[in-house]
């Protein structure tokens, strides 16, 4: 007869063999690079950015 103990071990060791868990992890730190990555861009090409538009802006309301 098993002790819970070694039930418990042998659960933990028939879950731990997935790797379903790391490779949600690894997406989950990828996504958040790149949303980092995101708002780095935003926040260089972001006064840039509205100021072409500032410029497209009144080049339209002159015409």
């Amino acid at each position: 007869m098993m002790t819970q103990f070694e039930t418990l071990a042998t659960w933990l060791k028939a879950n731990t063999k997935s790797e379903r868990g790391a490779a949600m992890v690894e997406y989950a730190l990828l996504l958040a690079l790149i949303a980092i990555v995101c708002i780095a861009a935003l926040s260089v090409l972001g006064g840039t950015v509205s100021e072409n538009f500032s410029g497209i802006d009144s080049d339209l309301q002159s015409r």
